[in-house]
């Protein structure tokens, strides 16, 4: 974790060529690169992005020195609700981001403070990855992946986010992912103590040739659908599902930094991402469904009848958005969470 902090913290360092610097603070392969190229020339800025590789340690680059330079960061509603309270993001500027109008309401009144302080900027699942060519029993519940197969032994990849591992288990036993009995997450660590030999890793897929899931190192994997279809270019026996029991629906936001002293020119930047055919070109890129609604008029039919990229309303209504849990709660998630990656 430190060394990632360090290296980012050395990519922040002032340029020589008197260019105004916009900072976002991001997930990698998640913006388009012609897109950045595009506005860096329209108003000679240079656009740098600092990379962050879970929830946990996007905080904890903000805690740091490196928090003071990001001018942006992507995250989600849930992160919104917690930076909001402590005053590490701020109020949206509506009044210089005319194209928040083509934004479709839902994905921006979630809650209000994301309502109030972000700018919905892609959309997805979480869900199931497998390869069709080497699990040989149909994949359709979140039990093929919490309660596997024999040949499933050390052939599973699971994300290293407590939200995700506990919602989707949840899921399983018949609750709500975002339940608060205590007695429902005594029967989640059972589960994940069974389900701890078959898991070769908890972490994040690799997104190229050498992914496990494309080598065959790994056979099935908790994932992002837009992951999911980026891997599915180097390995076409890759297939994705929302399980039976519904998944997770999430929506990554766009939020302009208290610190920043770059805020118009974050604006800006806001607005242009979301010049539908930029937003409509981000989606492509990124595999993900957008949240702008004049953008997916721009977008190819087969993407927007892809299930994997935009999945069907009862796929939606099974599914549920994360909400903020009590402290008791996520603590016992947390502890929970430590002991199995501890076996």
């Amino acid at each position: 974790m430190f060394s990632s902090l360090s290296h980012a913290e050395e990519t922040l360092q002032p340029q020589e060529d008197g260019k105004e610097i916009l900072t976002i603070l991001n997930w990698s392969d998640y913006m388009d690169s012609e897109v950045i190229r595009e506005f860096e020339e329209m108003y000679n800025v240079q656009v740098k992005e600092v990379y962050f590789e879970t929830e946990d340690l996007r905080t904890d680059m903000l805690l740091r020195a490196t928090g003071k330079k990001i001018d942006l960061v992507v995250c989600n509603d849930i992160a919104i609700r917690a930076y909001a309270k402590i005053g590490w993001i701020e109020p949206l500027a509506r009044e210089e981001i005319p194209n928040l109008k083509y934004i479709d309401p839902r994905w921006q009144k979630l809650s209000p403070e994301s309502q109030r302080y972000g700018v919905p900027y892609l959309w997805g699942t979480t869900g199931i990855a497998y390869r069709k060519d080497k699990v040989t029993t149909p994949v359709k519940s979140w039990k093929a992946l919490f309660q596997p197969n024999e040949e499933l032994r050390q052939k599973i990849l699971m994300v290293n986010d407590v939200g995700d591992i506990f919602g989707m288990a949840l899921k399983l036993l018949g609750y709500s992912a975002n339940s608060t009995d205590p007695e429902n997450y005594e029967e989640v660590e059972k589960l994940l103590v069974s389900q701890r030999p078959f898991v070769r890793n908890y972490g994040y897929i690799s997104l190229d040739e050498s992914s496990v899931l494309v080598t065959g190192d790994v056979w099935m994997a908790m994932i992002y659908n837009g992951d999911a279809i980026a891997l599915m270019e180097y390995q076409p026996s890759i297939e994705y599902i929302v399980p039976d029991e519904g998944g997770n629906i999430w929506v990554d936001y766009l939020c302009v930094m208290q610190s920043s002293d770059n805020k118009k020119l974050a604006a800006k930047f806001i607005n242009f991402l979301n010049i539908p055919k930029n937003a409509a070109r981000i989606a492509v890129s990124a595999y993900y469904a957008s949240p702008n609604k004049a953008a997916e008029k721009l977008l190819p039919e087969d993407f927007l009848n892809n299930p994997t990229i935009y999945p069907s309303q009862e796929v939606l209504a099974k599914s549920e958005i994360y909400l903020p849990l009590p402290v008791n709660i996520t603590k016992m998630k947390n502890s929970i969470l430590s002991r199995i990656l501890q076996k």
